[in-house]
């Protein structure tokens, strides 16, 4: 599935499926073709963003440690949380500061 967030307060943002599914999740999401978030949930959510990101930082700062070579960090993702999950942090930001809810698959 593609997830589309979107919202009157920004730019439209488009996940894949399985990123979009570890963001819902991290956020405490259903997994649905439809949602909303609502600008009440939007601290809570970005905070989750970020102590998602500040761990898998760290994950990926352990696991690339220089006696490990290449072969640690070849099966790692080269894209890191932190680039994916940006877009969305702005968005949700945005849609904040504007009070207005971010909604997908509508």
């Amino acid at each position: 599935m593609i997830y589309k967030f979107k919202s009157k307060a920004a730019g439209d943002v488009i996940m894949m499926g399985p990123t979009g599914d570890k963001v819902l999740g991290l956020i405490g999401k259903d997994v649905t073709p439809k949602g909303i978030i609502e600008p009440a949930q939007m601290p809570a959510a970005i905070q989750a963003l970020a102590d998602a990101v500040k761990a898998d930082d760290e994950a990926r700062a352990a696991s690339e440690k220089p006696d490990e070579g290449q072969a640690a960090s070849a099966g790692r993702d080269a894209i890191s949380l932190r680039q994916r999950a940006w877009p969305l942090v702005e968005m949700l930001k945005r849609a904040h500061a504007a009070d207005q809810p971010v909604t997908w698959g509508v």
